[in-house]
């Protein structure tokens, strides 16, 4: 038997990524760049050996159907011929509510089976390899700050994450205001799939993503709040707005989603500086500057509907 584990962090992408240009190999149509959160982690162990069956336990919960069935073939990217595998995984990321939680959890599956495996893969390696569990989850095998290259090669050797700005680089903050915990009504493959191929609104998405990438290049390599931000909210509104064109049409917003972006808009009018951003997801989270995630956490504790709220910073790579 061989065993070994890994940690990985989620992430949160600044500039969205959504869409699939080869859902087998987890290809998108578009770059994308996120923030990896130290707060947010996945924790796995792959064991191998003999059995007649492969085995997966997530927070002390055996699994089955679909989950154990998406485990194993990724298992098979990796595995020794011939071997069953047992995997446990603890999960401190609310699971399928739009928290990135299949990004860590793919991350640290990815490395935990392959070094069970005795294969040295590289951190390129190791990108192109979590990208195939979950898209997002080749962001989180690098910390800070991370570009994730669309490619254009068929086979997804050139698309994988690229780290732009260490752990280190910047001390900013991103607070999750969680709204809700429970699993997602439209998984973000299906709300993919169906914008990809419905909404009027995709093309301009698409043609929008170049430069928003390139903004936030330059505004994360001088530390630009302002500009990061601007350009981090626009990624966000623009993706969900895709969504609300698709037929038939669906949105992760709820009521308490729009009531915390308006709070979060009071808010900065009034002076407090920071800036939203959501995934495919009710959460909203806030991302400014250290010295203002107090004042942030009390304004986004204070709505109604928050169950609670979380401070994050900038995270580090895989372990």
């Amino acid at each position: 038997m061989s065993s070994a584990s890994a940690r990985a962090h989620a992430n949160i992408a600044l500039v969205k990524y959504w869409g699939k240009r080869d859902e087998a190999l987890f290809l998108p149509t578009n770059g994308s760049l996120s923030l990896t959160l130290d707060g947010l982690y996945t924790t796995t162990t792959v064991t191998y050996g003999d059995g007649a069956a492969d085995r997966l336990v997530l927070d002390g919960v055996e699994q089955g159907g679909d989950a154990l069935a998406k485990v194993s073939r990724f298992l098979d990217r990796v595995r020794p011929d011939g071997l069953r595998a047992f995997v446990e995984s603890e999960n401190h990321v609310p699971t399928a509510a739009g928290l990135a939680s299949s990004a860590s959890a793919f991350a640290a599956l990815a490395v935990a089976a392959s070094r069970a495996a005795g294969l040295a893969l590289t951190p390129d390696e190791l990108s192109r390899l979590a990208r195939q569990g979950s898209g997002s989850a080749c962001r989180s095998i690098y910390g800070g700050f991370v570009e994730w290259r669309r490619g254009e090669r068929a086979d997804g050797a050139d698309s994988h994450g690229v780290p732009i700005a260490p752990q280190a680089h910047w001390d900013v903050r991103m607070l999750v205001a969680v709204l809700v915990k429970a699993p997602k009504a439209v998984s973000s493959r299906e709300g993919m799939r169906r914008t990809v191929q419905t909404s009027p609104f995709y093309p301009g998405w698409l043609a929008s993503v170049d430069s928003d990438l390139a903004a936030a290049r330059a505004a994360i390599a001088t530390r630009d709040l302002d500009a990061l931000g601007t350009v981090m909210e626009a990624s966000a509104l623009k993706m969900h707005a895709t969504m609300l064109a698709a037929q038939p049409p669906f949105t992760y917003l709820r009521p308490a989603s729009l009531a915390a972006i308006q709070a979060v808009w009071d808010a900065r009018a009034a002076g407090l500086n920071g800036y939203l951003t959501m995934d495919a997801g009710p959460n909203v989270k806030v991302l400014c500057a250290a010295a203002d995630a107090p004042a942030w956490q009390a304004c986004l504790a204070a709505l109604p509907d928050v169950v609670e709220v979380l401070c994050c910073g900038p995270g580090p790579g895989v372990a």
